[in-house]
């Protein structure tokens, strides 16, 4: 019998052996960087304009080059969320504790912190004014922090990228104090207002502008606006604080996305500074009527 034939590659039906990762040898993949060429797994893979690359070659990038920007200016960021959880968590946080001290999270409002923090117009007017941030974290029950949070994520995952982490947190925090500011000067001088609505609405005003901007489909967004603010009408819930917070964060984002390239910063500092001057005007004023109708 003859001998058989074998392939100069190996025997018939043998594998090539698989690459294994650059950076972890434990590790086979078929990915590669597109930059480098080397093997590597998808933990070390980010994307990038084309492909995929390493997270060695876009640390060079960010070394040797200016990084691409967004609408607004900022800088382009591999998309990790860090503003947004780290507002969750405070969020979180801060109903943990006055769920912990009331002994109920189901009555967490019975707590003394959620007492000195909610938003409280007569309170505010006698120089408790830390209220007018304070009670942007405090929730009335579970169910209103876990959908307050869950719209924040959702939206705040679109957002934070393009308008990366400072510009972010000016329009959350903006958002927060206008939506109080609307409920302090047009609302109920005796009324308790909490929760991060007004931010988390001023956030989905944010990602309207900026999807409508990238010719994205807008109508969900919307819709869920909407609903939301015409379910205020059959709530507790402050549509005051809703509408807002909306209105600022929708403005804002809109200044900076509308910002000339040439000193765009320079207008984005205009636009943070009339929204200041103007929410600080509104609470002022207010405070003033106040302390002039209970005599302080």
């Amino acid at each position: 019998m003859s001998d058989a034939l074998v392939p100069p590659d190996g025997p018939i039906g043998a594998q090539p052996e698989m690459p294994v990762c650059a950076r972890h040898a434990d590790r086979p993949t078929r990915l590669r960087c597109t930059r480098c060429d080397r093997p590597a797994c998808p933990d070390c893979l980010r994307e990038a304009a084309v492909g995929s690359q390493c997270v060695d070659c876009v640390n060079e990038g960010r070394r040797s080059g200016r990084r691409s920007q967004t609408l607004v200016g900022a800088e382009q960021t591999d998309g990790r969320l860090v503003v947004t959880p780290v507002l969750i968590v405070l969020n979180a946080l801060a109903f943990v504790v006055t769920a912990v001290q009331a002994g109920n999270p189901l009555l967490n409002q019975r707590s003394a912190i959620f007492l000195e923090s909610a938003l409280q117009p007569v309170l505010v007017a006698n120089g408790e004014w830390w209220r007018i941030l304070t009670s942007g974290f405090m929730h009335i029950g579970l169910w209103h922090l876990v959908l307050n949070m869950a719209v924040l994520y959702i939206a705040g995952s679109s957002v934070e990228p393009e308008l990366g982490r400072l510009r972010f947190t000016l329009v959350y925090f903006l958002a927060l104090l206008g939506g109080n500011a609307a409920a302090f000067y047009f609302g109920a001088a005796g009324g308790l207002l909490a929760g991060a609505s007004g931010a988390v609405f001023g956030i989905m005003g944010a990602l309207i502008v900026v999807w409508r901007r990238k010719k994205r489909d807008i109508s969900t967004v919307v819709v869920i606006v909407v609903i939301n603010l015409v379910s205020n009408l059959f709530t507790n819930a402050s549509l005051l604080a809703h509408l807002g917070g909306f209105v600022i964060g929708g403005l804002l984002t809109l200044a900076m996305v509308k910002a000339p390239r040439e000193n765009r910063n320079l207008y984005q500092l205009g636009a943070v500074t009339a929204a200041v001057v103007l929410l600080v005007g509104m609470f002022a004023l207010r405070a003033s009527e106040l302390r002039t109708l209970i005599g302080i």
